[in-house]
C-alpha cells in the first residue's frame, strides 16, 4: 500500500467521482458502480486483488446482518398498515378531532405518524386524497396542506429507523439503533414543523395551487374492502416498537427487574418481530384476512427490498474498503488535528452525494460508507450525532433527478418551476433546521 497519505486522499475523491460518472454518466445502477468503485479504489491503495475482493464480501455481509433484518421487518410492518387502511383512518380521526382550522397541523402529525413504518412514496399514495379533499373544501392553495404532509413524510424518511437510509447509516457507523430512532425523532419533528408548517404556510399565501383534475375521481387506494382497524390499535402499532426499543435502552442505564427481558424485547430484532406479529394479527387475521392472503402480504412487501438491500451491502463494501487501504485512518489523523467538526464534513459529503444523483436514499447510504471510517472515533462526537448530520445532508435538495421530486409535481399539479420553489426549497429550509438541531445537540450533549 502507498505510504503517502496525500496520495490516498487523492484516490479516495476520485473514486467517488468515479462512482458518480458511472451512476449519472454511464447509467450503472447504484449497486454496481459501488462495487466497481470500491474495487478500483482498493486496487488504487496498493491492496492485493484477493485482499480487496475479502474485503468487500466482509463489508457486504457485515452490512446485511444486521439491516436486511431491520428493513425487512418494518416493510412487513409498513405492508399491513397499509393494505388495512389503517393509515388512512388515524389521518381522518386526527382530521376530526383537530378540526378545520387546524387541518393541516392534523395532517402533519398524522404524516409523522404514518410516515414512521411507510416508504414515502406510499406515505403520499395514503395522504395525498386527504390533502386534495380538505382543499377543495376550504378553497385555500393545496400547498397549505400538501407541504405540511409532504415534509413530515420525506424527513421521516430521512432520519428515524427502520427506513432503509438512516437504518444502513447506524449499522455502518456503529451506532445505537434506539438512540438513533429516538434523536432522529427529536430532529425531525421541528424540522418537519419548520419546513411545512413555517415555510409552507409562507409560500402557499404567495401561489396558488388547485387539486389536480384527476383528484375529483380518484378513487380510494387504501383499504381493502373490510372495516378499518380501530385508531388506538393503529397508534400502538406505530409506537410499539419505538417503546420497547426505548424501554431497553432505560434498562441498560438503571438495574432494573427483569432487566435481561427489556433488553431482549428491546432490541431491534425482537421488538420489530413482535410489532410485525402483531400487525399480522390485528391487521390481518382478525380483519379476515386468510393466511394465505397474510403470507402473499409479507412476500409482496419483502420484493421492493432485493435492490434497496444491494445498494447497502455496497455502501458497507465502500466502507471496508476505505478502512483496509488505510484511507480512513489517515483522513481521521487529518481531521483530528484540524479545526473542521466531522460534523458539518458528514453533512456537506451527504448534501453533495444528494445534489449529484438526487435520491436520498443512495446519498445517506453512499455517504455514510465514504464518512463513517474517517470520523469514527473522534473524540468528542457521539456516532449517534454524527449519523444525523450525515441524513440531515443527504434529506436536502430533492431536485429533477429525484423521483420524489416528479412525484410530488403530478400528485400535487404544480409545473417545474412551482415544484422547485415549494417542495425544494422547503427540503432546503429543514435540512439546514434539521443541522442546526443537531450542531445544537453535540453542544449539550458533548
Amino acid at each position: 500500500m502507498p505510504a503517502n497519505g496525500n496520495y490516498l486522499i487523492l484516490i479516495t475523491v476520485a473514486s467517488i467521482a468515479l462512482l458518480l460518472v458511472l451512476i449519472l454518466a454511464v447509467k450503472l445502477h447504484a449497486f454496481l458502480a459501488m462495487l466497481l468503485s470500491s474495487m478500483a479504489l482498493g486496487l488504487a491503495a496498493g491492496m492485493a486483488p484477493e485482499k480487496v475482493l475479502k474485503s468487500i464480501q466482509a463489508g457486504f455481509g457485515d452490512a446485511l446482518g444486521f439491516i436486511a433484518v431491520v428493513v425487512g421487518l418494518g416493510a412487513m410492518i409498513g405492508r399491513f398498515l397499509e393494505q388495512s387502511g389503517g393509515g388512512r383512518a388515524l389521518a381522518d380521526w386526527l382530521l376530526l378531532k383537530f378540526g378545520k382550522d387546524r387541518a393541516a397541523w392534523a395532517l402533519l402529525v398524522a404524516a409523522f405518524l404514518v410516515g414512521l413504518p411507510l416508504f414515502f412514496e406510499v406515505g403520499v399514495v395514503i395522504m395525498a386524497p386527504l390533502v386534495w379533499s380538505v382543499t377543495r373544501e376550504t378553497k385555500r392553495s393545496l400547498l397549505f396542506y400538501a407541504l405540511p404532509c409532504l415534509s413530515a413524510l420525506s424527513i421521516v424518511h430521512s432520519m428515524v429507523p427502520p427506513h432503509p437510509a438512516p437504518a444502513a447509516a447506524s449499522q455502518l457507523f456503529g451506532a445505537d439503533l434506539g438512540h438513533t430512532i429516538l434523536y432522529g425523532i427529536a430532529v425531525s419533528i421541528p424540522a418537519g414543523i419548520a419546513g411545512g408548517m413555517v415555510y409552507g404556510r409562507w409560500i402557499a399565501r404567495r401561489i396558488h395551487i388547485d387539486p389536480p383534475d384527476f383528484a375529483l375521481a380518484a378513487a380510494e387506494n387504501a383499504g381493502d374492502g373490510r372495516p378499518a382497524p380501530s385508531i388506538p390499535m393503529v397508534v400502538l402499532l406505530l409506537l410499539l416498537p419505538v417503546l420497547l426499543i426505548f424501554g431497553a435502552t432505560l434498562a441498560n442505564l438503571w438495574n432494573v427487574p427483569f432487566r435481561g427481558a427489556a433488553v431482549f424485547l428491546g432490541h431491534p430484532f425482537t421488538a420489530l418481530s413482535v410489532t410485525a406479529l402483531v400487525a399480522l394479527y390485528f391487521f390481518g387475521s382478525r380483519r379476515g384476512v386468510s393466511r394465505a392472503q397474510a403470507a402473499k402480504m409479507a412476500g409482496e412487501s419483502l420484493a421492493p427490498m432485493g435492490a434497496l438491500l444491494c445498494i447497502m451491502g455496497a455502501g458497507g463494501a465502500f466502507k471496508q474498503i476505505i478502512v483496509d487501504s488505510g484511507v480512513g485512518t489517515y483522513a481521521g489523523k487529518l481531521l483530528i488535528t484540524s479545526s473542521i467538526s466531522p460534523l458539518l464534513v458528514a453533512f456537506v459529503i451527504a448534501m453533495a452525494m444528494r445534489l449529484a444523483q438526487g435520491s436520498a436514499t443512495v446519498a445517506i447510504i453512499t455517504a455514510a460508507g465514504i464518512v463513517a471510517p474517517i470520523v469514527k472515533g473522534i473524540p468528542g462526537y457521539s456516532t449517534d450525532i454524527l449519523v444525523l448530520a450525515l441524513c440531515c445532508g443527504g434529506s436536502g435538495f430533492s431536485h429533477v433527478s429525484d423521483s420524489g421530486f416528479w412525484m410530488v409535481n403530478q400528485y400535487f399539479n404544480m409545473n417545474v418551476a412551482q415544484t422547485l420553489k415549494t417542495w425544494t426549497a422547503m427540503k432546503v429550509v429543514s435540512m439546514f433546521v434539521g443541522l442546526a438541531i443537531v450542531l445544537l445537540l453535540q453542544a449539550l450533549l458533548r
